[in-house]
């Protein structure tokens, strides 16, 4: 049985998901991120019990078609950004249209009416965190990180950055405070 998990975003979130399978004493066979698929089939009660369980860990089981696809959507962005392998003529509707293998229009429509912001914003918002990551922890120069999140130069990337934090990246840097927002609240 195939289950679709919301606010799974990171290898830490894949393990507290399995932590609570081995909990109830249900078999998982495989884990992804926002996807679990099960051994068996589960009943009502085990499923109750799971969302139950879930949710007091951050998480919960999506039954919607059109939430699940939302997810899907997050996760794969959240991997793409993650990767750091972002080429500077990336497209990200041709990128979505080929990963998910459905229209881009109708998936971009579906998710900005169902999460307040365009894809393009998720997508945007998602890179200048992992900036913040990036400059946090102080292990590549801006040039680097331009160049791994496919920014075309340093400047699109600094003037992004402004847009989106109020801070230029140097005085993000400076900063006693590191305001990065969780990727399960973006």
């Amino acid at each position: 049985m195939k289950l679709y998990i919301k606010n799974m975003v990171c290898n830490r979130c894949i393990a507290a998901v399995e932590k609570v399978f081995k909990d109830l004493n249900l078999e998982i066979t495989t884990v992804a991120l926002g996807e679990v698929e099960t051994a068996e089939d589960l009943n009502s009660t085990e499923l109750r019990k799971l969302d139950e369980s879930l949710r007091e860990s951050g998480f919960q089981i999506l039954e919607d078609s059109a939430q699940q696809l939302i997810e899907k959507v997050k996760n794969e962005v959240i991997i793409l950004v993650d990767g750091l392998d972002i080429p500077e003529d990336f497209i990200l509707s041709k990128w979505i249209s080929e990963k998910l293998n459905r229209d881009y229009s109708a998936v971009s429509k579906l998710f900005s009416q169902k999460e307040n912001v365009t894809l393009e914003q998720y997508f945007i918002l998602q890179k200048i965190e992992r900036v913040k990551e990036m400059l946090l922890y102080d292990e590549f120069s801006l040039t680097e990180i331009s160049g791994k999140l496919g920014y075309k130069s340093v400047q699109h990337l600094s003037s992004q950055f402004k847009n989106v934090t109020g801070f230029t990246p140097s005085g993000f840097k400076k900063l006693k405070v590191k305001n990065r927002i969780p990727l399960d609240k973006i």
